[in-house]
């Protein structure tokens, strides 16, 4: 017999709901850079911090070089264009991630072909990119999506094979490594976020890494307006048409110091995670985000479990799960709850991106993704045995 869940009016697992740690994290060091920065009156146009950030958050990836610019959006835009990608071209990019991936393309000119997901590690598909492949192809952005590490060998195979570029979009991938390389050296060029939620954050930001020095030079003057990080005075390529996204020093003082707690923060967020694998690793009708088959290191973005339906009795939804979730003092969601091409926010006609059939991404989105807030493994590992506690507890109610 199993113990029946609180919203069968059973005991519930936490007496009081379990209450996630605040984000962002905030070191007390960075008041005082802040003010430093503040009184210095050097507060853009690539102050202290954000050199240091150039060459430190390039070397924890295992890449030569950095740019910084205003966010993750305008990363994959400059690194697209830097590559030459424009109007005739087509980028292979996942059916599930957020819309940036899909509209950073259309911002070049270029035609996003949108392509399935594997199941287990939500990442692009690489069966699906060669099926997608056309003379008109010139790049694919894999997304290193909520927990996992897109197959980079086999995209890398791929990419060799029909000589095209791979930008990584590395969002959600913080420190991740795959095979012990740092996501952003695995491609051509890596494209990172320092959105509110994301595991570093300035409110806003991004970085592109590269060990290209030619490309890094293109990707420095197309978001400066410009402006040359190896060769000043000099004029831009004349296919550049330059941006002005630069970055400002009062994110890159924020982020040099979350740069030197990540690794910290990493090992807690991996070993909480093992804590609540361990703990679920018997229930029945669910199973965690396979972190990608050469991971040596995951990130942990979003925590995310995915349902197996077949476990569980008919008629049994994403939505039951979390309403006794809930009734046992804990939450999970849905994500974004759509795959990207179906959000409200892409409101991009028909004949301006190219859909394969993505049924993966599809169930995935509206049927089997539970994730939870990018907080639960800063918890204390009680809390986090109390969470596992609580999910095998539903889903054994649930079971078939």
């Amino acid at each position: 017999m199993f113990e029946e869940s609180a919203i069968q009016r059973g005991e519930k697992v936490f007496s009081e709901p379990l209450v996630l740690p605040k984000w962002p994290h905030c070191h007390r060091e960075t008041e005082a850079k802040l003010i430093e920065v503040y009184r210095s009156l050097k507060w853009g146009m690539r102050g202290k911090y954000e050199q240091l950030l150039e060459k430190e958050f390039a070397a924890y990836h295992g890449t030569e070089y950095c740019v910084w610019m205003a966010n993750g959006t305008t990363t994959l835009e400059c690194a697209l264009l830097a590559l030459g990608i424009g109007a005739g071209d087509e980028v292979i990019i996942p059916g599930l991630t957020w819309i940036a991936t899909g509209t950073a393309v259309l911002y070049t000119g270029a035609t996003p072909v949108i392509v399935d997901i594997e199941p287990d590690t939500l990442c692009i598909d690489p069966e699906r990119i060669e099926e997608a492949i056309t003379p008109r192809t010139k790049a694919i952005i894999p997304v290193h999506l909520f927990s996992a590490v897109a197959d980079m060998d086999r995209i890398a195979k791929i990419a060799e094979k029909y000589n095209l570029f791979v930008v990584e979009d590395c969002a959600h991938a913080h420190g991740a490594q795959w095979d012990g390389k740092g996501v952003g050296s695995l491609g051509d060029v890596g494209s990172f976020s320092f959105q509110m939620t994301k595991l570093m954050t300035a409110g806003e930001g991004g970085a592109c890494t590269t060990s290209d020095k030619r490309l890094a030079e293109r990707i420095f003057r197309l978001s400066h307006i410009g402006n040359s990080n190896f060769n000043p005075g000099t004029m831009p390529e004349s296919d550049l048409l330059c941006r002005n996204y630069r970055f400002t020093e009062f994110q890159a003082a924020i982020i040099y110091d979350q740069l030197q707690y990540l690794g910290e923060e990493m090992e807690k967020r991996i070993a909480n995670a093992g804590i609540l694998e361990q703990g679920i690793k018997n229930t029945p009708g669910i199973t965690v985000q396979n972190h990608g088959r050469k991971t040596t290191r995951p990130a942990i973005y979003f925590p995310t479990f995915l349902l197996k339906p077949e476990e569980l009795r008919p008629g049994t939804s994403r939505k039951d799960i979390f309403k006794a979730l809930e009734a046992e003092g804990m939450w999970l969601g849905e994500a974004w709850g759509c795959p990207m091409y179906k959000s409200l926010m892409w409101n991009i006609p028909e004949d301006k991106f190219v859909k394969m059939d993505t049924p993966v991404s599809e169930d995935a989105a509206y049927n089997r993704i539970m994730a939870s807030s990018n907080t639960l493994y800063l918890c204390e590992p009680e809390q986090v045995k109390k969470a596992a506690e609580a999910i095998d507890k539903v889903m054994r109610n649930y079971a078939v």
